[in-house]
């Protein structure tokens, strides 16, 4: 059960048709309707869902095509934007032994062109139309989906129908091979060079019957990808890829009879494919408890608990969700209060995970250095017997359904949200309205569910526990391993590859030219209001009643370069937000975390290099009493010793954790080199261990008492409310007292002489690593150089189609993402290049980078320069659509001084930009000669770093020079001091999760 769609009030829906609202019987697909009309080319109007005045609900017309095509239309006029969704119903789960991660290589080939639509275009045209795309595959299903400019709906779904009905002919052996290098990257990325990355394959093989398709991850085995070739690919194609087993999802600025007419016209004469069984396998039975471990480059050790529970769309699946949140989600579960609390963990949390042939419910925890993981299997299990003895209260279910209320309408802001989760219910249940058999179960949940499939699924049940081990040692696992594979048994499916032949779309117009698009929707800035309020708190806010919330920001000015003038407090910023987010005056840490949940809502505290962040969600009929949360958490801080002490000891293992991750070395190793010693900014917002370690509570009240003050302070506001109704809740902040507050100037970073290499070892890093660039001396201007030298960037890095991406990934296959930037704040920021290469491909990928660099300077084509013009400047559609995208715009309206006119100004900037102007930024901002090169990967890898011709320097961890015997041996190393001496360590918390690790499975794959 997917409950951060759902919603507990107000979310009812009303049909024109009747059609079944209880959940449909185990094993049966969901009921359907007698069609209410036909049109000409045979397409059946389903079933047509309306809204309803004073409801929130996702409206939609469903209808089926002559060949089994579905299509949800979703009529929603709040911003001019489209969003097209195509959907094909497998995943993972259609593969077998030996041909794993196929699904989602041919996700991969998906955009490798198709016989109207050439190499690499569909990025190009999609992006030129100023839009965005993308696909992702799991266990289940794979997606294919563009937002766009309303006016280039037709284009999005000419461009769907070509890959869906055109493919095969335009696959190439050069393309197979590239994607499947691209996909090698991906999996080094994202699962064998990533702390825990390998343990939900790990789960998954042990969890799962050997056969089982979720015993396997979608990301697949490398030698099953070695094993596969074309003819896999098409047969793959021709057996899943049919329009009988898709979903096309339209949504937004559409009429529904304009999008059937499209869809008639582009993908009605491609033939139906073969018929898909549903499929259904019963879930995996353990008699004993399984005890599996590995080793891997992590600080902290790991333990992993796993039950298997019940698929997608089982009654039980939403009480078993609120058990997992009672049980280890935020500061009012169990898990928090007998581990995290008490200083064992650094992290426990419980989630289950739904798909459509099974579930599991995850208990995780990662112990502190020096705590054993059997010692923590036991706190585990004792904190199961606590929960059967204290039961489940009134106030566990309130809490669960209330942010389950919030999370359902918070997803609703965008088009994109809508129609993916229209797609995903249409596909799993073949019934878009699934939403309401989901709230009818939700609103039917109590106490006595929630300890019912606690007894069912957990109480006296075997599961699987992992131990993840440091590869430093030291550290037991939980047991001994217990379990083997056992493979007899095993018969590979027949999924009927034999005999399908590629039959081609017979049509009575030109596919090969491309859509016109209509005229450029209107897109409007917002509306907005401000006002500066007697103690210096500037106020702006726009109305936006699309959804009933609100979003607020509010941006502290200083963060992390307050720490300027006094360095050895470097992390005294975060840890000052840190100590906000706990406990208040009137609230305990936990007690303001329950008060949070009942009313769905968030207020949380972060620093950041120059600003500390308050963010704020609330649903309309709860500000009232979010704000007076957020009046206790701003104003009002508990400053407990106990809490201190605890989250000085996480920032400080945060730190000592940076090291496990490649990356984060990378990030480390370059911001030094940028700013050098003198500079906070090359240290990291966490602050070293030293500094850290010698904070006390004494310096975060002064921190706060100094710094936190409304006179450097701005609040945005957007959302369901006016100006009016926005003032009368800011009382508290009106009193807030005035402050003589100083913000460091900016500093001078340090310059490099010549571009020099600096060599960081990972040892057995299955990538690299690589970072280049420069310190700028660029701040952000809106209408200025720092906005052109964007726009000349985009084509180097900027976008997928850059000539970077283009290169490194889809021509070379060296990686799953490369991208050039500048960055600029009120600070003069870097630009930097980087991307996480195959191993083996470290050299070739420095070269490469290096080479673009280098020729950018050149000039671009005519085609390059319309390209940026048409997608810089369809995509404003794009910008304004979410509260978060609202509340950003008006933050960088207040922090640099602008007025919501600087909009029109760029663009007439963008309409006039001339090839010369690109080609004089490059010469100018691009000093190929002058820039730092960070390579943090395995020492084999250094000899050919050398052989590239640049001065190579050898660095720690730490950034210390090390003098290896093969830097000994360089006729060229630049001498030791070119190397920057132990400084502070600098690293962005761009986290998304409060820099928590993450240990959840993921389900999507792009």
């Amino acid at each position: 059960m997917n409950l951060r769609f759902l919603s507990t009030l107000g979310l009812a829906l009303m049909t024109t048709a009747s059609f079944a609202q209880q959940k449909p019987a185990a094993k049966a697909p969901a009921a359907k309707t007698a069609a209410l009309m036909t049109t000409p080319g045979g397409t059946k109007l389903i079933e047509k869902v309306t809204k309803q005045p004073g409801q929130v609900s996702i409206p939609y017309e469903k209808y089926v095509l002559a060949n089994g095509l579905t299509l949800v239309v979703a009529e929603d006029h709040s911003d001019p934007l489209v969003h097209v969704d195509v959907t094909y119903h497998v995943g993972s789960a259609r593969e077998q032994i030996g041909k794993s991660g196929f699904a989602h290589f041919f996700e991969h080939m998906m955009f490798q062109g198709s016989d109207h639509v050439g190499d690499q275009q569909h990025f190009k045209l999609v992006t030129a139309a100023g839009g965005t795309l993308n696909g992702s595959t799991n266990q289940d299903r794979t997606n294919y989906f563009e937002t766009l400019p309303s006016n280039q709906l037709e284009t999005g779904m000419w461009l769907e129908a070509d890959r869906m009905g055109f493919l095969l002919d335009a696959v190439s052996q050069k393309k197979f091979e590239i994607q499947r290098s691209t996909v090698k990257n991906e999996r080094g990325q994202n699962y064998d060079n990533r702390p825990y990355g390998l343990a939900s394959e790990y789960i998954s093989k042990t969890l799962y019957p050997y056969g089982h398709p979720y015993s396997w991850l979608t990301i697949g085995y490398l030698e099953d990808l070695d094993r596969s070739n074309v003819d896999d690919l098409k047969n793959f194609f021709l057996r899943w890829y049919g329009p009988n087993n898709a979903t096309l999802t339209v949504g937004g600025d559409v009429k529904p009879a304009e999008v059937v007419k499209l869809a008639e016209k582009y993908f009605g004469s491609i033939k139906r494919g073969p018929a898909v069984p549903v499929q259904k396998l019963p879930a995996p039975v353990l008699t004993q408890d399984r005890y599996v471990s590995y080793t891997d480059n992590v600080r902290f050790p790991m333990l992993q608990m796993v039950f298997p529970t019940v698929p997608n769309g089982h009654p039980d699946a939403v009480a078993i969700d609120a058990l997992a949140e009672i049980i280890g989600s935020g500061k009012t579960s169990l898990l928090y209060k007998n581990l995290v609390k008490t200083q064992k963990t650094v992290q426990a949390q419980a989630y289950q995970q739904n798909s459509e042939l099974g579930g599991f419910l995850d208990f995780v925890a990662l112990p502190f250095p020096g705590k054993t993981l059997d010692s923590t299997e036991v706190i585990i299990r004792n904190t199961l017997k606590e929960f059967e003895k204290r039961g489940v209260t009134d106030e566990d279910v309130q809490r669960f359904k209330a942010q389950t209320e919030a999370q359902a309408i918070n997803g609703l802001a965008s088009v994109q949200g809508k129609v993916s989760q229209l797609a995903a219910y249409q596909t799993y249940f073949n019934n878009p309205n699934y939403l309401t058999v989901e709230l009818k179960e939700l609103r039917a949940l109590t106490k006595a569910d929630v300890q019912r499939v606690y007894d069912k699924y957990v109480k006296g049940k075997k599961a699987v526990i992992l131990s993840v081990l440091p590869k430093t040692g030291g550290v037991a696992a939980a047991k001994p391993d217990n379990y083997t594979i056992d493979k007899s048994g095993y018969k590979a499916p027949d999924y009927g590859y034999a005999g399908l032949k590629y039959v081609k779309p017979t049509d009575n117009f030109d596919r090969s030219k491309q859509p016109a698009a209509g005229a450029n929707p209107v897109v409007k800035v917002p509306a907005l209001y401000q006002e500066t309020l007697p103690n210096g708190l500037k106020v702006v806010g726009t109305k936006n009643a699309e959804i009933p919330a609100v979003t607020m920001r509010l941006t502290i000015r200083g963060g992390h370069r307050l720490e300027q003038t006094m360095p050895g407090k470097a992390g005294i910023a975060q840890l000052t937000a840190s100590m906000l987010n706990e406990g208040s005056e009137k609230y305990t840490g936990e007690q303001f975390s329950a008060e949070l949940d009942k009313l769905g809502s968030s207020v949380s505290v972060n620093a950041g290099d120059n600003e500390t962040t308050v963010y704020v969600q609330s649903l309309t009929k709860n500000l009232p009493a979010t704000m007076a949360l957020l009046n206790q958490r701003l104003l009002h801080p508990r400053f407990d010793a106990a809490d201190f002490a605890r989250v000085k000891k996480q920032q400080i293992e945060q730190i000592a954790n940076f090291a496990n991750q490649p990356a984060v070395i990378a990030d480390l190793t370059y911001n030094r080199l940028l700013y050098g010693t003198s500079n906070i900014a090359g240290t990291s917002v966490a602050g070293t261990t030293a500094s850290v370690s010698s904070l006390t509570l004494d310096d975060v009240k002064n921190f706060y008492n100094t710094y936190y003050a409304p006179n450097v302070s701005s609040l945005v506001a957007v959302g369901d409310l006016d100006q009016a109704t926005l003032d009368g809740q800011l009382g508290f902040l009106k009193n807030w007292a005035k402050k003589d507050v100083t913000i460091p100037t900016d500093m001078a970073g340090v310059q490099p002489d010549k571009t020099t290499v600096y060599f960081v070892n990972k040892p057995g890093a299955a990538q690299s690593e690589i970072r280049v660039g420069y310190l700028t001396d660029m701040k952000y201007d809106a209408t200025g150089q720092y906005y052109k030298a964007g726009l000349a960037n985009y084509l180097l890095g900027g976008a997928f189609n850059s000539r970077i991406n283009l290169n490194l990934r889809e021509n070379k296959g060296y990686t799953y993402g490369a991208r050039s930037g500048f960055a600029g704040t009120r600070y003069a920021g870097p630009f930097t290049a980087s991307a996480g290469v195959r191993a083996d491909a470290t050299a070739a990928s420095v070269k490469e980078f290096m080479s673009e660099i280098s020729n950018y300077p050149n000039g671009i084509s005519d085609e390059e320069l319309a390209f940026v013009q048409s997608s810089v400047g369809q995509s404003d559609a794009l910008k304004y659509e979410t509260g978060q995208q609202k509340a950003g715009f008006l933050a960088r309206l207040v922090e640099y001084d602008l007025q919501p006119t600087y909009v029109t100004q760029q663009t007439e900037i963008l309409k006039n930009l001339k090839k010369e102007d690109v080609q004089a930024i490059a010469k100018k901002y691009l000093p190929a000669d002058k820039m730092y090169i960070v390579v943090v990967g395995d020492e084999k890898q250094l000899p050919s770093v050398q052989a590239l011709g640049y001065p190579v320097v050898q660095l720690d961890l730490e950034g210390k020079p090390v003098a290896s015997a093969e830097m000994q041996k360089m006729p060229n190393s630049a001498p030791s001091q070119m190397a920057m001496p132990v400084t502070d360590e600098k690293i962005k918390d761009k986290t998304d999760d409060g820099g928590k690790l993450k240990v959840k499975t993921k389900k999507g794959k792009g």
